[in-house]
């Protein structure tokens, strides 16, 4: 179900040219596209808000719109073992087709598109925008992108006829059709794992887990895409240690142990005010536990940490990148190659 290259100036600013979803009967129709198979009426939307039954078809409503744009440091994504130190074109849409209670970007991923898709931009227009800031990444970000994948593909396919790299950052919730032409035009993603606990991802995500490790098996093991993870530790609700081992070593055995993993910091946001915010120490002992289950590549996000933000090489422990917020230093012998300098141990990424 590839998309040609000449469709794309076809579609309609309404997105009326989907993919993945059928009719069944009496203007009906049932969206194919994530596990969430949402059965829509005339009129009626998917639980990601954006795509929407209209006159018995399967409408994007945000395609060529988007919620804002940036150009952010890949690291942000985040992104460490993917050209460190450049710059990425960020945008996204608006609607989710996860339900977070404890979403950080909340005042996208839960508005309704005509209340935050105030700009408007072509594929051709990203491109530009991409090409004008000698940008050489563009990423689909601040809500999940499987929900308007047919405004990354577009988008993607123009990117990579003019050698700009993509970026998704994704929760994963994707069926496998879909997940097979989505990341065909994907060169790194960043998956949210958020639990190795199912009923976790029911109640506060509206969600199921095995759709999501299915979808990081996919991509290992089938897709060219680079692939980091990365999982917000949210106090008491999902930082049990012996659960984490149990996610270590799920990662280090279906993923690899060069698998990148971010381990981010919660702080009180939409649904969960009442939780603290992640301690750094819970961070810092995580990370040193997934690391002496055989992970190479951990680190910690949204806390100051002198030591799991940095890249070190796993056998003689250089450091070879360093981190302080967005300020990358990559070490000179290694600025260059991906090899450390020291020891000519092969450091897992693109650089």
């Amino acid at each position: 179900m590839s998309i040609k290259r000449n469709n794309i100036r076809d579609r309609k600013s309404n997105g009326v040219d989907t993919l993945f979803w059928k009719s069944t009967g009496s203007n009906n129709i049932s969206c194919l596209l994530c596990p969430q198979s949402c059965k829509l009426e005339i009129d009626e939307r998917g639980k990601c808000y954006i795509r929407q039954n209209i006159n018995g078809q399967m409408v994007l409503t945000s395609y060529g719109l988007t919620s804002g744009i940036a150009v952010d440091p890949v690291e942000k994504k985040p992104l460490y073992h993917f050209y460190p130190g450049s710059q990425i074109l960020s945008f996204g849409t608006a609607g989710c087709n996860l339900n977070c209670s404890f979403c950080q970007n909340w005042s996208i991923s839960k508005a309704k598109d005509n209340e935050r898709l105030s700009v408007r931009a072509t594929p051709q227009d990203l491109v530009k925008l991409c090409t004008d800031n000698k940008t050489p990444m563009i990423a689909f970000t601040y809500n999940d992108p499987v929900i308007f994948i047919e405004y990354v593909m577009d988008t993607a396919q123009l990117c990579h006829e003019e050698k700009i790299k993509t970026v998704a950052v994704t929760s994963g919730y994707i069926n496998k059709k879909p997940a097979v032409e989505f990341f065909k035009h994907i060169d790194a993603a960043n998956v949210d794992l958020k639990s190795f606990n199912n009923l976790f991802y029911e109640k506060y995500c509206g969600a199921k887990l095995k759709p999501v490790l299915n979808t990081l098996e996919y991509i290992r093991e089938h897709t060219k895409t680079w692939l980091e993870i990365t999982t917000l530790i949210i106090p008491g609700l999902n930082d049990d240690p012996g659960e984490f081992k149990r996610m270590a070593d799920w990662v280090k055995s279906h993923l690899g142990c060069d698998t990148p993993w971010h381990l981010s910091a919660f702080y009180p946001s939409y649904l969960l005010n009442d939780i603290p915010p992640t301690p750094p120490s819970s961070l810092k002992n995580l990370r040193e536990m997934a690391m002496e289950r055989g992970l190479r590549y951990v680190y910690t996000g949204n806390v100051r940490d002198e030591i799991g933000a940095n890249t070190y090489c796993p056998e003689c422990k250089l450091k070879l990148i360093d981190r302080f917020g967005y300020d990358v230093r990559i070490h000179p012998g290694f600025s260059n190659s991906s090899k450390c300098p020291e020891c000519n141990q092969l450091i897992s990424g693109k650089y």
